[in-house]
């Protein structure tokens, strides 16, 4: 095996989404960029199924993709334009929201995560300063008296000023950095069901609220959605168990009335639901960017959003130090990217968990009171506006 050294500015571990756009966003600046990633998605081919993972991604993560150059790449891919959102629990009581009240054609897009990082890593041949190491993993990281030495199983050694870790919640270079994070499980999982149906659906996302969890509908291309149940652990791992049949008249059974159409069951997978955040987001040569940083309860879809918004506040404090013409791997830069995030971050989950706990129960005073506050809230104009900018990611 012979061994190569390389130099570079940046080392960013984890080429998914938030660490493919980071990537992107840190060479247009400039910098040496090396990408660590230890699988490679297959080409985009529209024969292809859908895939069961999808995001709702918000007008700011528009935004920050447009910025990249990969949002026309991945709109030539599968796409919808979402224009509405709804939830409730009683029928009658529900929180309508539509892009016309914010004056918005759209209020963000429904897509497969392997879309959007794919039409991220075509930007990638764009910058030389930006090598892939593909399929690649690291064996060891040692500190050295400028930044970080990352050693992959290859023997190729990279010398690093800034090592980026957005490798996922399980996050090694968290870990590696000695960083804690606290957290819990919700004691719920998530299925994703893909179904194929008989009618075009609306551009409208919609969450009934029930005792044992969430029933999501998520709009797909050509006749398709996203089906989200969330359930205990029992329950969804005895759906999964279930053929096609049994599974479709459990889903007729407990999802909504709305889901009026006929449909066939095409894939299906699922997740637990766990909460953690990162004591911080930084040590000396390191950060933590995404679900290496936190994992929020996928409750209103803010998990990709969050790690996005990660993403452009980094580039942001990054561009800063460059134009003052200060070290990009400081302390300083670091503190004022995580000053820029940890209490946004911390706000949305508490959020989202505040939500959770508040529809978990079946005590009718409770749910009365729930439901009356989702009728106010339909109707409190400014506030509501505010909150549907916020949720985007337009405040």
């Amino acid at each position: 095996m012979t061994q190569q050294r390389a130099q570079t500015d940046v080392c960013i571990i984890g080429g998914g989404m938030v660490g493919a756009a980071t990537a992107v966003g840190l060479a247009k600046l400039g910098l040496s960029v090396a990408l660590v990633e230890n699988r490679r998605q297959e080409d985009y081919d529209p024969s292809q199924p859908l895939d069961v993972r999808v995001s709702a991604i918000s007008m700011a993560s528009v935004r920050l993709l447009q910025s990249l150059g990969a949002m026309d790449a991945i709109l030539a891919m599968r796409h919808v334009a979402y224009t509405g959102l709804e939830t409730w629990e009683m029928e009658g009581a529900a929180t309508r929201f539509s892009a016309s009240q914010v004056k918005l054609e759209q209020l963000g897009y429904i897509l497969e995560n392997r879309v959007v990082q794919l039409g991220i890593w075509q930007q990638m041949a764009n910058y030389p300063n930006l090598n892939l190491y593909c399929p690649a993993a690291v064996a060891k990281y040692q500190r050295h008296d400028n930044g970080v030495s990352v050693l992959l199983d290859d023997g190729t050694s990279i010398d690093c000023r800034l090592l980026v870790g957005c490798d996922g919640a399980n996050s090694h270079v968290r870990q590696w950095a000695g960083i804690g994070v606290s957290g819990w499980d919700y004691s719920q999982s998530a299925m994703l069901i893909n179904i194929a149906t008989t009618e075009e659906l609306p551009a409208i996302t919609w969450q009934q609220f029930t005792p044992d969890g969430p029933r999501s509908l998520l709009p797909l291309p050509d006749k398709h959605a996203s089906l989200v149940w969330y359930d205990t652990p029992q329950r969804i791992a005895q759906l999964m168990q279930m053929n096609n049949a049994a599974l479709k008249s459990a889903i007729q059974t407990h999802f909504p009335a709305r889901l009026a159409t006929d449909f066939e069951i095409e894939a299906k997978g699922s997740f637990p639901l766990t909460r953690r955040h990162a004591s911080c987001y930084y040590q000396e040569n390191v950060v933590i960017l995404g679900d290496a940083a936190h994992t929020i309860n996928p409750l209103a879809g803010q998990g990709v959003n969050l790690g996005f918004k990660d993403v452009a506040a980094l580039i942001e404090v990054i561009a800063k130090a460059q134009q003052a013409g200060h070290d990009v791997a400081s302390t300083k830069v670091l503190s004022d990217y995580q000053s820029l995030r940890y209490r946004d971050n911390l706000l949305m989950m508490t959020t989202m968990d505040a939500f959770y706990a508040g529809f978990s129960n079946r005590i009718l005073p409770l749910k009365l009171l729930r439901n009356a506050a989702l009728r106010i809230a339909d109707k409190s104009g400014p506030l509501k506006d505010w909150v549907l900018k916020y949720a985007l990611g337009l405040v």
